[in-house]
């Protein structure tokens, strides 16, 4: 978008408090803000300890489908952080909401099969959805189509829905038997989130939406996306938490898809540069996606120039 006012860069204890004020409510992405796959970034554990502190609301909103909500809060005790279920809001869970009040699917009739890892299998499970496919391991042996234990017997005709997500131990055996249920038209094509790209380690690496790509192009078909910047996502989490838009800022590393999130629902924005983006991209006006409202270093700047450190 163009005709934006100019991100403002937090960096003074000034700006910083300023920033702080208009908010009661943060919105976190996790992977390129908090951590690098299992390294955390600096100072984040006293960033997150300080906005608690000052009475702030923390929520972490993650298009990362790979871990379900209890996982996500397992990971954050590994870190020392004590962050309960109910504050975890991913694109999985996400997903199987979608399955439940959108598609309005049966549990214990309706069967999903899921293009992805156990964070989809666990939050459908949780909801009473019986899936098929996912970390089943015969799907990692080599694929022949008379000789495949999904196909041999034909599809299974409860199916009703493919929900998709990233899936690191993908291969042409996923991809076959997945694209014969999306040519089936009763069964829904639902995808966690289309991130083309995730950052670890200092890498850039395939996202869901590489993989997923590759079934909308075979299929001829484009998902049903739940995660970041699709505001049913947003819904949700108000449902649960009764936020206040307006007193809300997302925290972010990606301009379309955090920044994109916040904006079109209405957020406060704030783009750290410790994932996917750069002080070059944030300030550079696109008509692709907005510009976030504000934009540090890395999320543990507000800790470093608070006024109150």
């Amino acid at each position: 978008m163009t005709g934006q006012p100019t991100p403002v860069k937090l960096d003074s204890a000034t700006r910083v408090q300023s920033f702080l004020d208009q908010y009661d409510t943060f919105l976190f992405d996790c992977d390129g803000v908090l951590w690098l796959g299992t390294h955390l970034l600096p100072l984040v554990k006293e960033t997150l300890a300080m906005l608690a502190a000052k009475g702030k609301k923390l929520y972490f909103v993650t298009n990362n489908s790979t871990k379900s909500r209890a996982a996500y809060a397992k990971k954050f005790a590994s870190f020392g952080i004590t962050v309960g279920v109910e504050q975890i809001f991913t694109s999985s869970y996400a997903a199987a909401l979608h399955v439940r009040d959108v598609l309005q699917l049966t549990p214990g009739t309706d069967k999903i099969w899921v293009f992805g890892e156990a964070g989809i299998e666990d939050e459908l499970q949780l909801m009473g959805y019986e899936g098929l496919g996912g970390s089943d391991q015969r799907l990692d042996a080599p694929f022949a189509a008379d000789t495949s234990p999904f196909l041999t017997g034909g599809l299974d005709p409860a199916v009703r829905a493919v929900v998709a997500g990233l899936d690191t131990h993908l291969n042409y055996h996923r991809l076959s038997v997945t694209l014969q249920y999306l040519q089936r038209p009763d069964v829904a094509f639902v995808a966690t989130n289309l991130d083309n790209t995730l950052p670890q380690k200092g890498l850039k690496l395939p996202g869901a939406g590489t993989m997923i790509q590759c079934l909308a192009t075979a299929s001829g078909r484009e998902p049903q996306a739940c995660g970041k910047p699709n505001q049913n996502m947003l819904k949700s989490i108000i449902a649960a938490t009764g936020l206040d838009r307006t007193r809300t800022c997302m925290v972010g590393d990606r301009l379309n898809t955090d920044m994109r999130f916040g904006a079109d629902g209405g957020l406060g924005t704030l783009l750290v540069l410790t994932g996917i983006e750069t002080e070059e991209g944030a300030l550079a006006p696109s008509s692709e996606h907005p510009q976030p409202a504000y934009y540090a270093d890395k999320l543990g700047s507000l800790y470093e120039l608070s006024e109150s450190v």
